[in-house]
């Protein structure tokens, strides 16, 4: 039987309050914590759950997604792609925004690291994943970063971040860099956006999004869904500094070429 959402907000509940007696760790550190913690949490609600003794070693190495699917409801702005992925990731980070002379926040990029979760395609923590990650991420000191020593693990698949437009010289374009995790010189992609839509889950959380490759070998297609915040304030003042907003999401990635 599948668990109720109530009972998942039990979990998300009872872990808030084990994360306010943490001392601050980086968001690596605290997202393994997460999982470890609700798998032990989710027996004693009466939820199935992978045993803690198999789920740490599956989650830090990648696994099968010939069976993983991301379907849209029919009638959706973003079409089902067709075919398994080649990597899922869940991205852990922040949108960047500045404000304009006419006092509304504008997107100026995004960073983020981005976590394996192959190994949980087809388990309960999947579908919720996103909500363990905000949550606990939100917990975190601003200052505190993913270190560099923990960077190498099977864990980290690794780094979303804009770069200037590689075709026009200008602007700026999402890229998704996977070299160092791949051992690969190849395994990143540089994105344009081709759709979207605005989250399901509403105007807190930011749009779903489908993006074409223009360079690189990770990917033909990257779709960022399953978004959790990382919307801004509805205004500001001219000249304000830049603000990050954190926000957690899924990005399947489609075709890779490598």
């Amino acid at each position: 039987m599948r668990p109720s959402r109530d009972l998942y907000l039990r979990a998300l509940r009872i872990l808030a309050c084990i994360c306010d007696l943490c001392l601050p760790i980086p968001p690596v550190k605290m997202l393994a914590f997460v999982l470890l913690a609700l798998s032990s949490i989710l027996p004693a609600l009466a939820m199935p759950s992978p045993n803690v003794h198999d789920i740490a070693p599956r989650y830090l190495h990648s696994c099968d997604l010939s069976h993983a699917r991301l379907v849209f409801p029919n009638g959706s702005a973003i079409a089902s792609p067709s075919g398994p992925p080649s990597f899922i990731g869940l991205g852990v980070g922040t949108q960047n925004y500045t404000c304009t002379a006419d006092g509304v926040y504008t997107n100026v990029g995004a960073v983020a690291t981005l976590f394996d979760i192959s190994c949980l395609v087809g388990t309960p923590l999947f579908g919720h994943i996103q909500d363990l990650a905000i949550d606990a991420w939100k917990r975190i000191h601003n200052n505190q970063s993913v270190p560099p020593e923990l960077r190498q693990d099977f864990f980290v698949l690794g780094d979303h971040f804009f770069i200037t437009n590689p075709v026009t010289g200008s602007g700026i374009s999402p890229k998704w860099d996977f070299t160092k995790s791949l051992h690969n010189s190849e395994a990143f992609v540089v994105g344009a956006r081709s759709g979207g839509m605005p989250a399901p889950t509403g105007s807190q959380d930011i749009d779903w999004l489908v993006l074409n490759r223009v360079i690189g070998s990770l990917a033909t297609q990257v779709f960022r869904v399953d978004t959790r915040e990382g919307q801004p304030p509805p205004s500001c003042t001219p000249g304000s500094p830049l603000i990050t907003v954190k926000y957690t999401a899924k990005y399947w990635f489609f075709g890779s070429l490598l």
